[in-house]
This record gives C-alpha cells, sequence and structure tokens, in this order.
C-alpha cells in the first residue's frame, strides 16, 4: 500500500512564509502520482532596502530553516525540495554543498535545490555563458555570480531587481521580467537563468525562450525538473519551455 495521491512521490517543500508563487508554480507542473507538501519557514516581510537587509534575511531564514524541516517530515516525504534559491547560492560551491549534506543528514532523504538544478540544467544544454536576472540587492548578485563563476561557468551579464521587500518580489510582473531577460541577453550568452523562487516567471520563460531561441531557465522549473528527473520520473511537462519536455 502507498499513498493514494502520491503514489509515485511525495515531495516536501520548504518555502520562506512570505513566498507565494513556488506553491501554485510548482502545482501547475505536478504529474499525476506526485504530491507537494509545503513547510514555510517562518519569516517576517522585512524592508530590503540594501545589502544589511539582504544578509539580515538569509539570517533570518538559516534560523527558522530546521523548524520548518522537521514540521514537513511527519508526513513522510520521499524527497525534500527547496523552493528557496538564494540560500542555496550563499557563499559559493563548498557552502551549497554543506547546506545539501546537512539537509540530507537531518530528514536522511535525497535533497533538490536551486543551485544544483540550475547547473544540471545548463550542463544538460552544454551552456557555458549566461545571463542572469534576480529579484535581489547587489550582496545577492554577487553571490550568485560567485556560485556560478566556481562552478566553470561564465556570467557575461546579471541584473538585479532590487525588490524592496521578501512578498514584493512576487509584485513583479511579466513585462518587467521579459525586459530584464532581453537585457542580460546577447550574442556572447548561451543561456539565460532567473534565480529568486518569488519572481513568478515559470511560464513567461517558455514563452520567451521561443522568442530568443535559446534555453531559459526559471528557476521553479529548474528546481521541479531536477527533483522529478532524480526521482525517477521522465514525464513531459508541457507550457513551461523545453526543459521540461527534451531533458
Amino acid at each position: 500500500m502507498t499513498d493514494s495521491l502520491g503514489w509515485r512521490q511525495k515531495f516536501a517543500v520548504l518555502i520562506p512564509s512570505t513566498n507565494t508563487s513556488v506553491q501554485p508554480e510548482f502545482d501547475e507542473m505536478r504529474p499525476a502520482g506526485v504530491t507537494n507538501h509545503i513547510s514555510r519557514i517562518r519569516i517576517p516581510n522585512i524592508a530590503l532596502n540594501n545589502n544589511e537587509d539582504f544578509n539580515r534575511l538569509i539570517e533570518l531564514i538559516t534560523a527558522a530553516q530546521d523548524e520548518a524541516v522537521d514540521a514537513v517530515m511527519s508526513c513522510e516525504p520521499d524527497r525534500l525540495v527547496l523552493g528557496i534559491s538564494a540560500e542555496t547560492f550563499w557563499d559559493g560551491l563548498a557552502a551549497s554543498r554543506r547546506l545539501k549534506a546537512s539537509l540530507e543528514e537531518r530528514t536522511r532523504l535525497p535533497v533538490s535545490m536551486g543551485s544544483d538544478a540550475c547547473s544540471a540544467a545548463l550542463d544538460a544544454y552544454g551552456a557555458r555563458t549566461i545571463g542572469v536576472v534576480t529579484p535581489y540587492q547587489p550582496v545577492g548578485d554577487e553571490n550568485v555570480v560567485r556560485f556560478f563563476e566556481e562552478c566553470g561557468y561564465r556570467v557575461k551579464r546579471i541584473k538585479g531587481l532590487r525588490c524592496d521587500s521578501p512578498v514584493h518580489i512576487a509584485h513583479v510582473q511579466s513585462d518587467t521580467l521579459e525586459q530584464a531577460l532581453h537585457e542580460v541577453d546577447g550574442d556572447d550568452v548561451d543561456a539565460l537563468v532567473q534565480v529568486g523562487t518569488n519572481l513568478a516567471m515559470a511560464k513567461l520563460a517558455g514563452e520567451v525562450e521561443q522568442t530568443l531561441g535559446k534555453p531559459v531557465l526559471a528557476i521553479n522549473t529548474t528546481i521541479y525538473w531536477q527533483a522529478l528527473r532524480s526521482s525517477g520520473i521522465e514525464d513531459k511537462v508541457l507550457g513551461f519551455g523545453s526543459l521540461m519536455e527534451r531533458f
């Protein structure tokens, strides 16, 4: 006997309490037999006006994370999926690996997260030079560039939208996101990457990809793709770009 709805996989999905984009986007990409079980990291909706504010946000997420992890474990999930991206890029590749190892040790589950997922997706396309869009303050952008460059990619251009609160990240509209993608694109770029899981860009990425003729990786799509494929689920999910359809 197994779970009647999640008979293929039950994903424990960890997201900040301020995030309103991961849950609906993940649910839209969910194949039959896979269920998403949200656990919210309790943080305040603080102002994000500068690098110090953004560093404080990362500290708040880190401090509250274990409680959210432990809470969702009682549903007996098959995989932990981080619906957070900034934390997974923070302090570079070695720190990202430590974070994953720590979560795997705590939960005894396989872990999917944005930094790993982006690297796997870029490798699937054979992309080495990228343009990046984030909702972050400059310190966040610096950490994203550091991670990618330590993994061997070249970040040609990065556009930080400098959203002024965690909740307001989800208020960024598709026209702003599309303009930002065009700003970081160029003939010297193999692929575009969007990070920041509260930016709602899963479907837009697929649309812009067709216009630009190159991969456009939305972080939520990329994380969910990696979680599915690492769980042995090969279903094509239409409407979210070539990553979910080709690989």
